[in-house]
């Protein structure tokens, strides 16, 4: 190999690879994830009087979660739009609906909430950890 080319070569490789774009947020499990057993969490508890959610605790997690987020450099802004999207809001809501259908919860009947959140917390889940019984 000439001279030339080796330079041309080493120069081609020091350019610096394209950064990849990152995931929509959505697509980072360890951070979707968490946000829908919060979700179930939530709803487990506004339906079920004899369960209370760990509102601190969610808080905390959810504080860490925008922490990671940052950490994988995604700014605030994305974040938000994220978290308050229509969209992202419409499926969280149909996956968290069909997990509770899947588990006999119906909201014409409050105690089935109570059913499954009792499991959840028993099974110390990862809902679980995010309920309370009172």
């Amino acid at each position: 190999m000439s001279f030339a080319r080796t330079v041309a070569l080493a120069a081609l490789m020091a350019v610096p690879v394209a950064a990849e774009a990152k995931p929509p947020l959505r697509d980072v499990k360890e951070i979707d994830n968490e946000l829908y057993y919060i979700a179930i969490a939530n709803e487990i508890s506004e339906f079920c009087p004899s369960i209370s959610g760990r509102r601190l605790k969610a808080i905390s997690v959810m504080w860490g979660l925008r922490s990671k987020a940052n950490e994988l450099g995604y700014s605030d802004t994305e974040i938000r739009s994220y978290v308050e999207s229509d969209a992202e809001k419409d499926r969280m809501r149909a996956k968290g609906e069909a997990y509770l259908t899947s588990n006999g919860v119906s909201y014409e009947n409050p105690t089935t909430f109570c059913t499954l959140g009792q499991k959840e917390i028993q099974r110390n889940s990862a809902i679980g950890v995010y309920l309370r019984a009172n």
